[in-house]
């Protein structure tokens, strides 16, 4: 596994995201068995960094993560736990609220990560910002970052954030260059910011690639794996994908070590 050093974070190239587990918008009891398996399946085959959201299944991902860590017995110390605060929920007493609960669902007493998940039209980013930096005072949460925003925003987050910001999660994949092209990846690349990839491999696109058929064939390895470690190549990118497959989380896992050529990269854009 490759990581990103940041300080003293070795944070790994490759997480797993949670969008789905338990449920999408709200809750779904009837897939609970199936989001713990593929929660457990991630922490046995050695994920360390998981990345949910209060919006997740309104909650229930983080109910289900925190069940899932326990029944594993994975020590906390050696995961690395994200989480995300609404954006209907950024006045300041809301952040407070909303860690508080985040943290009781998850059964933990503090968050490696939080991120603002989604920027509103209302919020006023200086108060958002000082209950998230009270939040890391209080060693309720130790880092803190944003996500979805675009580069007047991030320059915004940077200058009210009293300790470095982490990282800006974005969507960020082969097909899908947004980040690349306002400025996102370059910004943070030179302000030692990671940018987290989400929906890191869509599989419409990954499929009629030729390119990647060709990259995984010389390697004998997947097309999803080429796409992902054409990310993890990159300086200051991490991706969180997401399987309820156990053998597509392992190769998503191992798809960290693949090394791809600079000739290789240049195919893939």
């Amino acid at each position: 596994m490759r990581y990103e050093i940041i300080g003293n974070l070795h944070i790994p190239k490759i997480g797993f995201g949670t969008w789905t587990i338990g449920g999408q918008e709200r809750p779904d009891p009837a897939s609970d068995e199936r989001s713990l398996l593929a929660l457990h399946s991630a922490l046995e085959l050695g994920y360390t960094h998981f990345d949910t959201a209060e919006w997740y299944a309104a909650g229930h991902a983080e109910e289900l993560l925190g069940r899932a860590i326990r029944e594993n017995g994975t020590p906390r110390r050696e995961l690395f736990i994200t989480s995300k605060v609404s954006p209907e929920h950024l006045e300041y007493d809301d952040v407070l609220r909303c860690c508080e609960a985040s943290l009781h669902r998850l059964d933990m007493v503090y968050l490696d990560l939080y991120l603002i998940h989604w920027p509103s039209q209302s919020m006023k980013l200086d108060e958002t910002f000082r209950a998230l930096n009270r939040l890391v005072r209080e060693g309720k949460v130790r880092h803190l970052g944003v996500s979805n925003f675009n580069l007047k925003l991030l320059k915004q987050a940077v200058a009210f954030c009293e300790t470095p910001l982490l990282t800006n999660q974005v969507s960020y994949s082969i097909p899908d260059r947004t980040c690349v092209d306002n400025g996102v990846l370059e910004y943070c690349q030179q302000n030692d910011i990671l940018l987290t990839a989400y929906t890191p491999v869509k599989r419409r696109n990954i499929k009629s690639n030729l390119v990647l058929k060709s990259i995984a064939q010389a390697h004998g390895v997947t097309r999803e794996q080429v796409a992902l470690a054409w990310l993890a190549m990159q300086p200051r990118v991490i991706a969180i994908p997401m399987s309820f497959n156990s053998q597509h989380q392992a190769e998503n896992l191992h798809a960290a070590d693949l090394v791809l050529s600079e000739d290789e990269m240049g195919r893939l854009g």
